[in-house]
């Protein structure tokens, strides 16, 4: 095979780019991603500058569960029943105001964890709304035979934004005082108006069935759906058992600081993730030739939570990076099949709704396990609850695969059902 054979075969897709609108919110979603991955890090930066605590960076997680999830699948059955721009607009304008918010509180030197925790529910309420409804968009600006193409150059944009915001954020925040932090806020914001600019240029996209007179009906009806699909509602749990185990991100503050020699090192921790991300997002062509996909989803998961485990232990910075870096491409990997599913066999006015869950799990699972890691530190101290986790989710992953068989029989050619 030529050089340029396997570069066609193994590359990113990019056809999805050739439609005006989907490279414009492309380009837009790549500007906030950055931008939110520096707030990403300064918040639990700032709350561990205020706090001396792992437990106080953990309840971070806590205080944006209960908005994501609620918000998540509330604006999930709004963004089916309501023009998505419109939706999509509103709610973006809200987690605009919530990161000046932060901004803010960090250059008056405020150093309320109260107050942190407040501004970081509401933004994880906007960011549930318009996530769900950027998510369901996609379906209406590419053909479907490029919706896996499509998913796949978010992800990676997004991981590109969580491997280099990170890194910026170390920069901003190795000085240790809030001045970096609250710079890194403000650079968000200023980033957030180009993915405004993004979304106020899309058609518009007005519900496409019947639309009811309820959205709390609307959205029962959306969990009932999801109920009634069982190969999807199993890759949610599969991934609630991941995330909620296994990630590690509260614990960055106080290893970089007792392990790797200060808060410079945290931008490394955070961006070591999505570093793995971006290089699986980049050579992703084989992913959508892989059939049995089902082993593969499982797979991946096992192989996060032992990477995981294996970096909880490391006694250098490099090694906890690559190891890291190797749990993040397995999970770029099962998001993207995931994420195919839900826009594959979802019909369009299901989709912000399947979208909201989907949201509701990718982004709150993650805050729960903040909470669950934080809380577990502050007993077992963090190398224990770093390396445990990780354990546990592997051991989930086989179990659920071993209990629910239809998971490995899952192919790509199966209807949902």
């Amino acid at each position: 095979m030529s050089v340029t054979g396997f570069v066609r075969r193994h590359a990113i897709d990019v056809r999805p780019l050739r439609h005006a609108a989907f490279r414009r919110l492309f380009v837009g979603n790549g500007f906030s991603f950055l931008g939110y991955q520096l707030t990403a890090v300064a918040v639990p930066v700032e709350m561990y500058l205020i706090t001396q605590s792992s437990l106080w960076v953990g309840l971070l997680g806590f205080a944006g569960l209960f908005p994501l999830i609620g918000f998540s699948l509330w604006g999930g059955a709004v963004a089916d029943a309501r023009d998505r721009r419109l939706v999509l607009l509103a709610s973006s304008s809200v987690a605009w105001a919530s990161t000046a918010a932060l901004c803010v509180q960090a250059v008056l030197r405020v150093q309320s964890p109260l107050l942190l925790l407040a501004i970081v529910a509401v933004q994880s309420g906007a960011f549930a709304v318009s996530s769900a409804t950027r998510s369901a968009v996609v379906s209406r600006l590419v053909p479907p035979a490029e919706i896996a193409s499509a998913s796949t150059l978010n992800f990676t944009a997004s991981t590109l934004g969580a491997v280099l915001g990170p890194l910026a954020a170390g920069l901003l925040l190795a000085g240790g005082d809030e001045t970096g932090v609250a710079l890194a806020y403000g650079i968000d914001a200023v980033m957030f108006t180009v993915a405004m600019w993004a979304v106020f240029r899309l058609p518009s996209m007005p519900p496409l069935g019947k639309v009811g007179s309820s959205r709390w009906r609307d959205l029962v009806d959306g969990l009932r759906y999801l109920r009634t699909t069982r190969i999807v509602l199993l890759t949610f749990v599969i991934d609630i058992a991941a995330m909620v185990l296994a990630l590690p991100r509260a614990l960055f503050p106080e290893v970089a600081e007792e392990r790797f020699g200060g808060h410079g090192a945290v931008g490394w921790l955070f961006s070591a993730i999505a570093i793995g991300s971006l290089v699986a997002g980049i050579g992703s062509g084989w992913i959508g030739r892989v059939r049995r996909q089902g082993i593969a989803l499982v797979a991946a998961v096992v192989v996060w939570g032992l990477a995981v485990a294996v970096a909880g232990l490391a006694p250098w910075l490099w090694l906890a990076v690559l190891l890291l870096a190797v749990a993040g491409a397995a999970d770029m990997i099962s998001a993207v099949y995931r994420q195919t599913v839900l826009l594959t066999y979802a019909p369009d006015e299901m989709r912000g709704r399947l979208q909201g869950a989907f949201i509701a799990v990718v982004a709150g699972g993650p805050r729960l396990g903040d909470l669950r890691v934080g809380a577990t530190a502050a007993v077992t101290g963090a190398t224990v609850s770093w390396v445990g986790g990780g354990i546990a989710a592997a051991l989930v992953a086989v179990l659920l695969a071993v209990a629910y068989p239809a998971l490995l029989r899952y192919t790509a050619a199966e209807p949902a059902r």
